[in-house]
């Protein structure tokens, strides 16, 4: 089959916004086996663990150099007490996780425990507070408890607990999807309670808090205007929460199981971003103009039908190079639009929707989006460069996309990367790319791609789909030239 053909000019010396490394953020929810047994086994475990978290999991995230981890939800974090998640684990009362699978927890992974697996992955802690049915106090106690090194009763408490010293917490959300499992709340009434419950989100003992408020669902303009109207000035973050669906959500099709027509839709519907992206930030620059509040993408991913045989409360699904192709995608659009997205986490961390981890007992793999995030980690905290990208139409059934999609930036130390994505699943791209300003003249690069659209890791053949090195290109002075494989992912670096 006959190539695709593409061109690209790419300015090393140009500039852009600087591409925050919290949009590689990730999303630990307490949500089916994403963090019992995911991440934590017990220190009682046969399952290696460091005070009770796995270090199989934490060995594989801190390869990725995660920047922040979002917890305890999602739907999860407006029903958590955080009191029932200190003190002796054998004391801690049990609850109902009525939103996923009606499991009940036993509470041993707490506050105390998810600021160590923070500590561990090197990351900072990104906390959802309970505003659908939590109060002003329980959140205003929480952020003292975390962060006050006073000689007050909560911070007492918390030396009781065996932390003499306070932690630092970095981001705080005033509660997560208040508009749905959140409470069922108006915009203009969240946006009301969000300034309440934010003037007791306070920076305690040099410890500074970047709040985040609930923003969208998908293309709720309306809910962005209210809450910039509103409480505009007193919020640094505003959420936004999108998930790729290929189906319809009843029926949202199969992670493994799906047809070249369902793989254009997928892709399809991931680049819609876009477009959410930027009508929301074009309401929030009427109230901020200056970008103080940044877009926080603090849920994205796939969502695909559970697997056979798996509880559907639990969200376990699957995760192919199809899914690989999404969270790259994702990553583009995110790096176009650096400065106003200043954080984004995928949904999930282990064992739950997009995952960069899947575990069996004792036995863990990772996934095809996990080496997208390894190849993408370049990216954080560079300038991003503009890039202009032509490419044919990858076109099924009346709908197209770009066959080729393209992000690049520039590190401090003057290193230039280039991400390349062809969407095509059976044509390979042949692409000329212009350069200008200073790109290093040693060159190295790696892909991920698979033979079927569906390739996937097992725990029989955990490296069914797994990075290698790339070498299909050429340079001449200025004039790059790229094989690009048919569904691929490719990063090159570009050094001196």
């Amino acid at each position: 089959m006959s190539s695709l053909t593409a061109a690209l000019t790419l300015d090393a010396a140009g500039g852009g916004a600087v591409i925050n490394r919290n949009i590689y953020g990730h999303f630990a929810e307490h949500l089916g086996r994403c963090v019992y047994e995911g991440l934590w086994v017990g220190e009682e475990s046969p399952i290696p663990n460091t005070r009770g978290i796995r270090n199989d999991a934490v060995a594989a995230l801190r390869q990725l150099n995660p920047p922040v981890l979002r917890w305890p939800g999602g739907c999860f974090a407006d029903e958590y007490h955080w009191r029932d998640g200190i003190g002796p684990r054998e004391q801690r009362p049990k609850m109902i996780n009525t939103h996923w699978g009606g499991l009940v927890e036993n509470n041993h992974f707490g506050t105390h425990e998810f600021f160590d697996l923070c500590g561990q992955l090197g990351c900072e802690p990104y906390i959802c507070g309970n505003v659908g049915s939590g109060t002003v106090r329980e959140m205003q106690e929480w952020i003292e408890y975390i962060t006050s090194d006073a000689d007050s009763p909560v911070a007492n408490l918390r030396r009781k607990n065996g932390r003499d010293q306070p932690w630092k917490l970095a981001y705080f959300g005033v509660g997560n999807e208040n508009w749905g499992c959140g409470g069922n709340m108006r915009p203009e009434f969240y946006a009301d309670n969000f300034v309440r419950y934010n003037t007791y989100v306070r920076n305690l003992s040099g410890n500074r808090i970047t709040r985040i408020a609930c923003g969208p669902a998908n293309a709720d303009y309306v809910w962005t205007e209210a809450l910039m109207q509103i409480a505009g000035r007193h919020l640094d973050g505003l959420s936004l929460h999108y998930y790729t669906v290929t189906g319809e959500w009843a029926r949202k099709g199969r992670a493994t199981d799906f047809t070249e027509s369902e793989w254009h839709q997928c892709l399809r519907r991931t680049v819609d971003i876009d477009e959410l992206v930027t009508r929301h930030s074009a309401v929030m620059d009427r109230y901020d103009p200056a970008r103080r509040v940044g877009l926080i993408v603090d849920e994205w991913g796939t969502w695909h039908d559970v697997e056979p045989g798996t509880n559907p409360g639990f969200l376990y699904q699957q995760n192919t190079l199809r899914d690989a192709l999404v969270a790259a995608l994702n990553f583009h659009i995110f790096h176009r639009h650096a400065g106003r997205v200043t954080m984004a986490n995928i949904a999930q961390t282990v064992n739950v929707l997009q995952a960069m981890i899947l575990t069996d007992g004792a036995r863990m793999i990772v996934t095809p989006t996990y080496r997208v995030f390894e190849m993408y980690q370049v990216h954080q905290g560079s300038t991003a460069l503009p890039v202009g990208v032509s490419s044919p139409d990858y076109a099924l059934g009346g709908q197209a996309i770009p066959a080729v999609s393209a992000t690049a930036s520039r590190n401090a130390a003057g290193a230039v990367h280039l991400s390349l994505v062809n969407t095509e699943p059976h044509r390979p791209a042949e692409i000329a790319c212009a350069l200008s300003g200073p790109v290093g003249a040693r060159a190295h690069g790696r892909i991920l791609t698979a033979p079927a659209m569906n390739a996937h890791n097992t725990f029989e053949h955990p490296d069914a789909v797994t990075a290698a090195d790339f070498t299909a290109f050429s340079r001449r002075e200025n004039n790059l030239t790229v094989a690009l494989p048919a569904k691929s992912i490719v990063t090159l670096e570009f050094s001196k």
